[in-house]
């Protein structure tokens, strides 16, 4: 029996004195918060492969967190595992945004799509190869993931098969750890959740 342990991690909070839609848009980490960023550390394990988003506010935060472990791994960046795009609604204040436009976004946030943006659904679907195709490649390792709230909970969806509704019902804060397991047994391998959403 072999097991991959996966050690997903929200970044750090942004950044964003305007309140502007962010999404794929590289705002920077606040890591002012060093008692918070050193207790998460201390759950980490030490021998761990390490990968974020291709923004900086996930690569600023795992390099953080790896200062308080004695710990210094390149992350390996993957843009596939971005939060989700909104579109022309990035960099703007919601406020400021046509309100039929995110009234229709708002009543299935799951499926809708700003414009020339993504819906959850699509980061769904996006994450998924990535996420696939890395459990494989390190399988049997500690990884961990310094990613977004909308990537933490497209794993969740990808790895246990659920709904988009019920997937975005799980709360993701920033400096969140939510941790999985992929247990490979011959007969029966499957996943398992060990933790969501812990605060440190």
């Amino acid at each position: 029996m072999r097991t991959t342990r996966w050690w997903l991690v929200r970044h750090a909070p942004v950044k964003n004195p305007k309140r502007l839609v962010y999404g794929q848009s590289d705002m920077p980490a606040d890591l002012s918060d060093q008692k918070a960023l050193g207790a998460l550390a201390g759950q980490l394990p030490s021998d761990a492969a390490w990968v974020t988003s291709h923004l900086s506010r996930t690569h600023d935060t795992a390099r953080s967190l790896q200062s308080f472990m004695d710990v210094d791994v390149a992350p390996q960046g993957e843009s596939g595992f971005a939060e989700q795009h909104f579109g022309d609604w990035e960099l703007q204040n919601w406020n400021d945004l046509p309100k039929g436009e995110t009234t229709r976004f708002w009543t299935d946030f799951a499926r809708q799509t700003p414009p020339k943006g993504e819906s959850f659904a699509d980061v769904v679907g996006r994450v998924g190869p990535v996420f696939g195709r890395l459990n494989d490649a390190l399988a049997g390792r500690d990884i961990v993931a310094v990613i977004h709230g909308g990537t933490v909970r497209a794993i969740l969806a990808n790895a246990l098969g659920l709904s988009l509704e019920t997937a975005l019902a799980f709360h993701v804060d920033t400096l969140g750890l939510t941790t999985l397991e992929y247990i490979d047994e011959v007969d029966e391998p499957g996943w398992r959740v060990t933790a969501v959403n812990q605060r440190f």
